[in-house]
């Protein structure tokens, strides 16, 4: 499964990306507007880390912020793509969205069709040839449903029909969550900076480590007391 990061703030992207593991980043302009900054300014520094870290073909979600008409969508969509090569535009997943994403895949603008909350939702972003699409399984959730179900439902209906579009899982909560979209076969699971640390803790690997240290010291004033 792929792993990305959900945020906009450079600093949680620099610390993650050094690891050597992420695969892309997503935004959106909440997060965006959470740091302050200009927007595009923002994105591009997103992708300058990425570039500095990450194996080639990572991707970079940046939002389109006029959902008015699926002729601004594309016209803000191409806006976005020409930035870098790296950049895969959000669009939520409305009928005019959708008609933006038919348009964009023919011109090879990568997609991510965001805000989807149903397997029909999912098959219609499929349709129209996004990139990848984004289930929130913590909305689901809140809504009473079981997020990782929908993960697994649409799933099923891609493989039926063989699309290609990956699926993204967005609105991620907890390392369980993280744990749960991998074992559905989830393609991309896009995570908030302090789900993503928590992905690294067991208590048992702290003692382990503890334990590691203390009889790696004691060893050492053993050889000392030897000499």
């Amino acid at each position: 499964m792929k792993i990305y990061l959900d945020t906009g703030n450079v600093q949680e992207i620099e610390e993650a990306a050094k690891l050597g593991i992420l695969d892309g980043v997503t935004t959106n302009p909440t997060l965006i507007a959470k740091e302050g900054r200009d927007f595009k300014t923002v994105v591009k520094d997103i992708v300058k880390i990425m570039k500095k870290y990450c194996k080639n073909d990572f991707t970079v979600s940046a939002e389109v912020t006029d959902t008015s008409s699926s002729e601004k969508i594309i016209k803000r969509a191409r806006e976005l793509a020409k930035i870098d090569s790296h950049i895969m535009v959000k669009i939520p997943l409305i009928p005019v969205g959708i008609e933006a994403v038919s348009v964009l895949s023919k011109e090879k603008i990568k997609t991510n069709v965001t805000l989807c909350f149903s397997s029909n939702q999912a098959l219609l972003a499929a349709k129209a040839g996004a990139t990848v699409v984004s289930p929130f399984v913590g909305r689901v959730d809140d809504e009473g449903f079981d997020g990782i179900e929908l993960i697994s439902d649409i799933k099923t209906i891609f493989d039926n029909y063989n699309f290609k579009t990956e699926i993204l899982a967005a609105s991620i909560r907890s390392a369980r969550d993280a744990r749960d979209c991998s074992l559905v076969g989830c393609d991309i699971a896009t995570i908030p900076y302090g789900v993503f640390s928590k992905m690294f803790y067991n208590p048992l690997t702290n003692i382990g480590l503890v334990k590691f240290e203390h009889d790696w010291d004691d060893y050492q004033k053993k050889l000392k007391n030897c000499n």
